[in-house]
């Protein structure tokens, strides 16, 4: 069976954890050349070891110079880039009223303002790919709201509307859409669990609360950024698609 991705230049963020190293993992199989991004180092590396054609630069995307060192580093590499998968993310734990300002800050410039750096260094790359992608890892947080994360929806609210801005700006020659997940059994789902007063059971209750009755696991998540970046979804674009569960219909 071909390769969805075979030789395929992909950026991918959040790449050492939960959703972004399924998706590294998923597209590894599917043939693509693989630009990876996180902050621990020695998770980097131990995934790189395990995948082929994959390179690791460890650092913060929230950091504009570093979003364009990891755009060049892949071209120096591989020469060309056709994907940017962004999945990097922090919660911000806190209501309004205690919620230190650097911390809404730095939420917002990791989960947001990223986008944009990374997505304003690829583009004019991703310009010369025939099919080139983006595709950004949002959240049902954009449209359902939780308690003592203000940081984090409106984060994840505001990258859906940059989503649409660049679809429209960036068609046809760019494809831009967003998966918005819902409860997946992930690291930053439990530390986002601890914004209430029992982690373990509030974890428990969101997968409980889906009509699936569990939690996703960050495969079956995965499996949905493949789709959308690959030829199948090539009439797809400026979409927010959700993937939970059906919790928003509960």
């Amino acid at each position: 069976m071909a390769q969805k991705l075979r030789d395929k230049v992909c950026i991918i963020t959040g790449a050492t954890s939960g959703m972004g190293k399924a998706i590294a993992e998923s597209f590894n199989e599917e043939g693509a050349k693989l630009m990876l991004s996180g902050r621990n180092e020695e998770k980097g590396n131990a995934l790189t070891e395990k995948l082929e054609n994959a390179i690791f630069m460890a650092g913060d995307v929230s950091d504009p110079s570093y979003n364009e060192k990891l755009v060049n580093k892949a071209i120096e590499n591989f020469g060309r880039l056709d994907i940017v998968s962004i999945n990097a993310g922090i919660l911000g734990l806190g209501n309004v009223v205690d919620l230190p300002i650097a911390e809404w800050q730095k939420t917002l410039n990791t989960n947001l303002s990223s986008i944009f750096y990374v997505s304003k260094y690829a583009i004019p790359h991703l310009e010369q790919a025939e099919g080139a992608t983006i595709l950004i890892n949002a959240s049902i947080a954009a449209y359902k709201s939780f308690p003592n994360h203000p940081a984090y929806c409106a984060s994840k609210a505001a990258s859906i509307a940059l989503m649409k801005q660049m679809a429209v700006e960036y068609g046809p020659k760019i494809r831009i859409n967003a998966i918005c997940p819902g409860p997946v059994d992930t690291p930053l789902l439990w530390d986002s669990a601890k914004a209430f007063k029992n982690p373990e059971r509030a974890v428990e209750n969101a997968g409980k609360a889906t009509l699936m009755k569990r939690l996703g696991t960050p495969q079956e998540i995965a499996k949905l950024a493949l789709f959308l970046v690959s030829k199948d979804a090539s009439w797809i674009t400026g979409t927010a698609m959700t993937i939970d569960g059906g919790i928003l219909n509960v």
